[in-house]
């Protein structure tokens, strides 16, 4: 008898679930978040004074832009100018310590959530210290860690540069409104393609932890099991990037980084979300393979089934 297909519904509830009736899960997920939250609450403030530079060099007079709109490189020279130093500085900030310290976050959250979830049963504080990873496989999901975080942050890059292009070009321009319409639905599917990629993408990091399978062996099989379960990996990622983005935006408008508090709330929400993604991306691995698992069992008895009645 098949298991019932899980939807976005019941991979949240489940989800949920592992937090809701393990107190001692929340407890550890907290003190392991703890130098991830305290880097993140750093980064933010530089974060989000970044984004207030570059908003405010961006907002140049109309006719600036109109007399030298054929200058396409002339916006780009000015911002190397004011804060080429400080996006280099951000650049190493987010891809050498925050992925380091997410990495040994999502090493312990998957590992345990996947114990928690397949043995249906509360873990004592005392058992998830005494099961630490295997050193092997550390090694092996930091080789994975390093080409999701490749493939992912030149994506960001490519989807920032098309939004500030965009941008610059529609702030000038008589047409704004048609301009606008095209620009978002150019933008719409190429963020809907980035989410999608992102779940395949994340979910080869909780293969690579949970099976033992690294670099591109784990990205091709997270491409196997995801045949025909595109849709759900897209919609979990989708709640979760609409999670970060309305804790950002309010926050950077505000200006939270004038002052401490703002930034703590939002990061402490950030990191809440964040582990229960991670929790999310464990049940709905566990559901693809037991969905791939089922349709090689029901090829393989069609075969001999077949072979039987020749």
């Amino acid at each position: 008898m098949h298991n019932q297909k899980l939807g976005v519904l019941d991979i949240l509830k489940k989800s949920l679930l592992v937090f809701g009736e393990n107190i001692n899960f929340i407890i550890f997920a907290l003190i392991t978040s703890f130098p991830l939250f305290c880097f993140l609450v750093y980064y933010e403030f530089f974060f989000q004074k970044f984004l207030y530079v570059t908003s405010e060099a961006l907002e140049q007079s109309p006719d600036y832009f109109y007399y030298y709109w054929h200058d396409t490189f002339d916006i780009a020279r000015q911002l190397n100018k004011q804060i080429f130093y400080e996006f280099v500085q951000l650049g190493f900030l987010y891809l050498v310590p925050l992925h380091l310290l997410e990495l040994f976050f999502v090493l312990v959250i998957v590992d345990l959530a996947s114990k928690i979830y397949e043995e249906d049963k509360p873990m004592s504080l005392k058992d998830m210290i005494r099961k630490p990873v295997e050193m092997a496989r550390l090694r092996g999901t930091f080789v994975t860690f390093v080409y999701v975080t490749l493939l992912s942050t030149c994506t960001l890059l490519g989807l920032i540069w098309l939004v500030t292009t965009y941008y610059v070009i529609l702030r000038t321009s008589s047409y704004y409104v048609l301009l606008a319409a095209l620009c978002g639905a150019i933008f719409a599917p190429l963020l809907t393609l980035y989410l999608a990629l992102s779940a395949e993408w994340n979910m080869s990091i909780v293969i690579s932890i949970l099976e033992g399978i690294y670099g591109a062996e784990a990205l091709a099989l997270s491409a196997y099991f995801m045949r025909g379960n595109h849709r759900r990996g897209l919609v979990l990622m989708l709640v979760f990037f609409v999670w970060g983005v309305s804790l950002r935006l309010p926050c950077f408008y505000i200006g939270c980084y004038k002052q401490g508090y703002g930034i703590v709330a939002q990061i402490s929400l950030f990191c809440l979300g964040n582990a229960l993604k991670w929790v999310v991306l464990v049940v709905y691995f566990l559901d693809c393979k037991t969905r791939i698992l089922e349709k090689k069992v029901d090829y393989e008895v069609g075969i001999q089934v077949k072979a039987v009645d020749e």
